[in-house]
Parts: structure tokens; sequence; C-alpha cells
């Protein structure tokens, strides 16, 4: 199969993607972009939903790190009492910070995912590296006209998504 932005997997709200369901695809590890993924920009903090769902998936002994394009100050901030290996200013869409989160966690291409809110960005990065990609939609999304006109670049690609799921 060839290289494609579709995802492989999409929600609605990133814990969707339950324990049980990511243990039955094979996963082991799960790579995660904060901003518009976990929380909103403007939430420094991961809240207790965040915080619940990290836990359910450590208690069937998936492990998770952080990947995000947003500086250090915004990462470390973030997960400062997570605690998790995290890599900010990662390159996505670029390989070498997934391929150093995975070895950190433990995980190889077979058994890890990546989770984003942005196609060009979180899925093109998982693909890049090998991985699978699980897409939610942005938490809230920045207004900016290059993010606009990045959104509206996604439409085909979620069309193509929803043509191959459905049932």
């Amino acid at each position: 199969m060839g290289f494609t932005f579709v995802p492989e997997y999409r929600f609605n709200t990133f814990d969707e993607a339950t324990p049980e369901f990511l243990l039955s695809i094979g996963v082991r590890g799960v790579l995660l972009d904060i901003d518009n993924t976990l929380e909103p920009y403007e939430h420094p903090n991961p809240g207790e939903h965040v915080v619940r769902w990290l836990a359910s998936l450590a208690a069937v002994g998936i492990k998770t790190a952080i990947v995000s394009n947003n500086n250090s100050e915004r990462v470390d901030l973030f997960n400062k009492d997570l605690q998790m290996p995290a890599y900010a200013k990662a390159g996505k869409p670029f390989k070498k910070n997934l391929l150093r989160a995975m070895a950190d966690i433990g995980t190889d291409r077979i058994n890890t995912v990546l989770m984003g809110d942005q196609v060009f960005t979180d899925v093109w990065a998982a693909h890049n590296t090998g991985i699978r990609a699980i897409l939610v939609p942005p938490i809230r999304d920045k207004r900016d006209l290059l993010t606009r006109f990045k959104r509206l670049l996604e439409i085909p690609v979620l069309k193509k998504y929803e043509k191959r799921n459905k049932k």
C-alpha cells in the first residue's frame, strides 16, 4: 500500500480510543499530540479527563509519549505532573522524534499509533514513520488564515476516510 494522508482510525474525542479498542488492534504505545487533541491551546495543564484516560491506558500496559510541534515551555508545563517521555518542537511530519519516542517507550512500528488533530502534520508524521494514525477533530481550532486553509485541504482526505469506512 502506498503513502496516504487518510488515517486508519477516526474518533470524535481522544478518549473514544479506549484501552480495549487499542489492545484489540495490537497497540502497546500511543504517541500523542497535545494541542487540540488532548486539550485546547489555552489549557496549560491536562484536565482530569486526560489524566483518567492516560491512567486507563497505563493500567493495561499501554505506554504513552508526547510528540508536539509546540515549544518546550508549553510541553514541559503540560507534562509536569504526567512525567511521560515528551518531545517539543518535534518537527512533525518528520519521523526523527517519533522514532525517539517509540524507543523511549519500548514500542515499534507494528504496535504504535500516533493520535493527533491534523492531517498534514499528525497523520503525515505517522505514515512517514510507518505507524498507524488516529485522527480526532480539533477541540477548538485556531481561526488564522493558514489553519483555515489547511482545514479546507483536509476535507477531501476526510471524505476518503468516510468512503473507505462505510459499513
